[in-house]
């Protein structure tokens, strides 16, 4: 019978393939007989050698999909009931140095005190109301009118009066020449963002600070202003007022990237941007770098590496810290040609070790090598946090993050001699392997930080991941920007704000002073530099 246009041929039929042929009958055969019948073993067998190659390749294939779905289907189940926090609960059992450690942390301080309102906020105003009683009760004991003791029962809360909205009518006064009466001078016009703008810089603040740093997008914005009594603003003039605020602190951007770029260490990573039209490309991107006092931020329609090289170029940074991104190593690589050239001390490049950590955390479906590598991690982590503690004296940072250092250098060439070891027995494609992979291809980079001189470098690059959460909070809250204009406005105000909260400002306070110093004539500022004046 036929199927397909192939001779389909039975088990029964192929049977006496493999059956033992008969000595007797061999010896029946003539000699041409024999070599063709020895082809047709040879035939036989390679045709077999080819079958069994091709399922064994087969069952290695669906065993790497078998695990990869094994492994999909944990990370969907994570992802759908699990925490969302990469922290790692404490093992069952510990010991030694490790128990002790966690006796230590485990010991809850002291409740402290609740402060009173007015001692948290002793720079607020403080509005004394007295409650008295308009008719006296009489006494429950005598029956006597109560008078008025002196004695107060007082409690403390914070209130709010809602912030309102004014029209003001400004009247610049004219002068006249009272003798001939040839002259007429207008009193000049107060200076002001936008000259001639219905809006005033009051105003144009507040919308920038309420988008950029509380992430209110401006249709909200119009809707809060409405059920305060001013309906209809109108949405589009209220976003041109932060491109008029953004122009008008371009020097501030300026001195932000010089800032940023003159760090020893720079923080780099990058996030999609939406231009949602404007440009033919849609899928823009975000760039971010930082160092400890700045944040600087562009918004460029492509990821290629040259958007960072052309900025490593012109910095002086010594280290660059990001994640394992080719575009950082390619601005690296870059920047050292440019560098050596000129001779110019080189970049030096850092991992984020968070990164690392997550890919180990993710490896679920192999629940002992996991453990291994996060546990180790952890103690990692837990070095640098004891050697960063707030409540110990700043006056010891350094010797013990040196001390904390050296300790992890042992535990990091531990977890590369087991991840060698390891590696060979698992699939490349699988998570466990690719977590191994991307350890140990990029091990130098991730215990970069410990070596002797860099104790400035951070563990990871989450700084700089903290200071892009806004931007991509506020990319899903309103969807992108609309044109070029627009995203630079928004990588403008973004540095801004990141920068006043890098350095414990407040971005209402900052605005203000820096567009009076503006407006007298006098130089710009940095969110650092205000501060430390």
């Amino acid at each position: 019978m036929k199927a397909h246009g192939k001779v389909a041929v039975s088990e029964q039929d192929t049977a006496f393939l493999f059956e033992p042929t008969p000595v007797e009958k061999l010896q029946t055969l003539t000699h041409e007989q024999l070599v063709e019948y020895g082809k047709g073993l040879e035939d036989v067998v390679r045709q077999l050698t080819r079958m069994n190659a091709n399922l064994r390749k087969r069952a290695e294939e669906l065993e790497d999909k078998s695990v990869l779905l094994d492994e999909r289907l944990i990370a969907v189940k994570n992802e759908l009931y699990g925490k969302s926090s990469e922290k790692v609960a404490a093992p069952e059992t510990t010991t030694g140095d490790e128990l002790e450690a966690a006796a230590e942390t485990s010991k809850k301080p002291p409740k402290k005190r609740v402060r009173l309102p007015s001692e948290r906020y002793p720079d607020a105003q403080l509005i004394e109301r007295h409650v008295t009683v308009e008719t006296p009760q009489p006494c429950k004991c005598c029956g006597e009118m109560l008078t008025d003791s002196g004695m107060t029962e007082d409690r403390e809360f914070i209130t709010k009066i809602p912030e309102q909205f004014f029209v003001v009518r400004e009247k610049r006064h004219k002068y006249r020449c009272g003798k001939c009466h040839g002259d007429i001078q207008t009193a000049p016009s107060l200076p002001a963002i936008k000259p001639g703008s219905a809006f005033s810089d009051e105003l144009i603040q507040d919308v920038a600070v309420s988008k950029f740093c509380d992430l209110i997008p401006i249709g909200r914005q119009v809707k809060i202003a409405e059920r305060k009594g001013f309906a209809g603003l109108p949405p589009q003039s209220l976003i041109e007022t932060t491109h008029y605020l953004a122009e008008f602190l371009g020097v501030v951007y300026e001195k932000l990237k010089t800032e940023t770029f003159c760090s020893r260490v720079l923080h780099a990573d990058e996030t999609p941007h939406r231009m949602l039209e404007g440009d033919k490309t849609q899928n823009w991107y975000f760039w971010g770098f930082s160092g400890p006092k700045s944040a600087y931020f562009e918004a460029h329609p492509t990821r290629s590496g040259d958007v960072a090289s052309s900025l490593l170029k012109a910095s002086t940074c010594q280290v660059l810290l990001s994640d394992v991104y080719s575009g950082y190593k390619k601005a690296a690589r870059d920047a050292n040609v440019h560098r050596a050239a000129l001779g110019l001390p080189l970049v030096a490049t850092s991992y984020c070790n968070a990164h690392a950590r997550r890919k180990f955390k993710e490896a679920e479906a192999f629940p002992v090598e996991r453990e291994f590598f996060v546990r180790r991690y952890q103690r990692i982590y837990r070095l640098e946090s004891e050697a960063r503690d707030p409540e110990k004296p700043q006056e010891g940072l350094e010797e013990r993050l040196r001390e904390s250092r050296a300790q992890m250098r042992p535990i990091f060439e531990e977890m590369k001699a087991q991840a060698t070891i390891w590696l060979p027995a698992f699939s490349s494609k699988s998570s466990i392997g690719r977590a191994m992979s991307y350890f140990l291809n990029n091990y130098e980079e991730f215990i970069f930080f410990t070596t002797p001189g860099n104790l400035d470098v951070p563990i990871d690059n989450n700084p700089q991941e903290r200071l892009l959460r806004n931007p991509v909070i506020g990319r899903k809250t309103w969807y992108g920007t609309h044109s070029k204009l627009g995203a630079h406005t928004t990588a403008v105000m973004f540095s801004i704000m990141e920068s006043c909260k890098l350095n414990g400002v407040n971005p209402r306070d900052y605005l203000k002073a820096t567009i009076a110093s503006l407006h007298a004539g006098r130089p710009a500022f940095t969110p650092s530099q205000f501060k430390a004046h």
